[in-house]
């Protein structure tokens, strides 16, 4: 029996590459789990993820233009929630900008007070 889209099967994982998992399907088809299907997050090795054997449930995402399965792992499980925006900090006092502005004034530019023409010549 042919599994169609959306469906969501259980498998076993049956060979690991760098791109992907290919998980044999109860029914005795076989698909792939592209890397990007694995997780939410950032995969970087496919082995920090699966290992060849273990028992999978996976979504039917459809088949390619060969006729291959391509299924998910990561359509099944729930999208993490993304963390809070940073508040923004209040502004500083106006006497703290204004003592700022009066320390910047008096510290100069890098560089200033240093003589020129001393040091090593230029050949």
């Amino acid at each position: 029996m042919a599994v169609e889209a959306g469906e969501i099967v259980k498998g076993r994982v049956t060979r690991i590459m760098e791109f992907g998992a290919f998980v044999e399907l109860e029914n005795g088809e076989s698909g792939l789990v592209h890397i990007s299907q694995i997780a939410h997050e950032y995969v970087k090795r496919v082995e920090d993820f699966l290992t060849e054997g273990e028992e999978v449930e996976v979504m039917v995402l459809g088949r390619d233009q060969k006729g291959r399965l391509d299924l998910s792992i990561k359509e099944l499980k729930p999208k993490p929630v993304a963390p809070p925006r940073p508040r923004r900090l209040p502004r500083q006092a106006p006497e703290f900008e204004h003592k700022l502005k009066s320390f910047l004034r008096g510290a100069g530019s890098p560089g200033e007070g240093k003589k020129k023409g001393k040091g090593r010549k230029k050949r």
